[in-house]
């Protein structure tokens, strides 16, 4: 029944220790945080844009 539900990430902690990972759950960290940055920089693009056409709106 379990094999049906969705692999959960592990949360990772900024200055975790990471002597108590191996090599792979590194590389998943890595690959894991890379993504989170992306989204980040998606959200940070939205605002920006968001506020440019707002600013854009008023300057009229």
């Amino acid at each position: 029944m379990n094999e049906d539900l969705p692999k959960r990430r592990k949360a990772f902690e900024i200055g975790q220790d990471l002597d108590l990972l191996s090599e792979d759950e590194l590389r998943e960290t890595v690959a894991m945080l890379r993504e989170e940055i992306a989204r980040i920089e998606r959200a940070i693009d939205s605002k920006s844009a968001s506020r440019n056409a707002a600013e854009a709106f008023f300057r009229r």
